[in-house]
């Protein structure tokens, strides 16, 4: 091996191990970010439980209460509670720095694109979660006590209860990110908003189906999260055709006009001669005599 390609392999290992070590130094601040929160909020982990379980504990009848059936459950369930709030409260700045990463490798047109989405689908899933605390919770438990057979006294271990509404706030959270899913789709060139617009029955079939797998097994949860699902796939249509550009029927070349595949739009005259001026130049280049070295 010449004195050339040893450099370019010992600066290629180089690279390598500055990119590894990169990922550790952030993966480190990552968990160092998540660690401080867990720790600053874990002091107040009963009062965050409270707060999380009001919707429930607000609808129970008098003289009820949540009770814990595991011997180490009072502990280990505001554990996870607040472990699990330790990161959603993280998500940006571990965003920010899986974006600090990956930037470097990303065309310029790619950083504006994927900027302002990755911003919306924090406040998407924000909002979603905040739609299932404020929204379903009243309606899915109002709607669980007051079909309790009569004589049963609704007593929620709060295991089960925390293991429920991390399901409902993942559920709701990844359901609110379809705006960005369908932008994305429609930015890639994958599809259009007419082609989307025309299979909208089977999206939302597809929305019942993903709130069946996605939540527990009763009608009234399922719809409350296909139903949202539907609109905000209505939404990302409705943001696609707003921002992004319909693109032109003639991509200029630096020879040619090419026209772009899966376009219908051309007449019968007009493709005829667009078809005659391609042919036209092609005889003119043959006829032209060969480049004298």
């Amino acid at each position: 091996m010449s004195e050339t390609d040893q450099d370019r392999a010992e600066d290629k290992e180089q690279s390598l191990l500055d990119h590894l070590k990169e990922l550790r130094d952030r993966l480190l601040r990552m968990v160092l970010v998540v660690l401080v929160l867990f720790l600053s909020l874990f002091a107040f982990s009963e009062q965050i439980f409270s707060y999380v379980a009001q919707p429930l504990l607000a609808l129970m009848p008098e003289g009820t209460s949540m009770i814990a059936t595991g011997v180490t459950s009072p502990f280990l369930v505001p554990f996870k509670l607040v472990l699990l709030l330790s990161v959603l409260l993280a998500v940006p700045y571990l965003l920010h720095q899986i974006w600090g990463f990956i930037a470097p490798g990303l065309y310029s047109h790619e950083k504006r694109l994927a900027g302002p989405l990755l911003i919306s689908s924090v406040a998407l899933f924000y909002c979603g979660v905040a739609f299932a605390y404020f929204v379903i919770f009243p309606i899915l438990f109002g709607f669980f006590i007051s079909i309790a057979p009569t004589g049963v006294a609704m007593m929620t271990d709060i295991g089960q209860y925390l293991d429920f509404i991390i399901t409902i706030f993942f559920a709701f959270g990844i359901a609110f990110e379809v705006p960005v899913a369908t932008f994305l789709l429609i930015a890639a060139g994958v599809t259009t908003p007419r082609a989307l617009a025309k299979k909208r029955p089977y999206i939302i079939i597809g929305a019942f189906v993903v709130g069946m797998v996605l939540t527990p097994p009763d009608v009234i949860s399922q719809s409350l999260l296909a139903i949202p699902m539907w609109l905000l796939f209505e939404l990302g249509l409705v943001m696609s055709r707003i921002f992004l550009r319909p693109k032109s029927i003639i991509t200029q070349n630096d020879e040619y006009e090419i026209l772009e595949e899966g376009h219908s739009e051309l007449n019968d005259d007009e493709m005829d001669s667009m078809l005659d001026e391609m042919e036209a130049e092609e005889a003119e280049n043959r006829q032209l005599p060969p480049e004298k070295p």
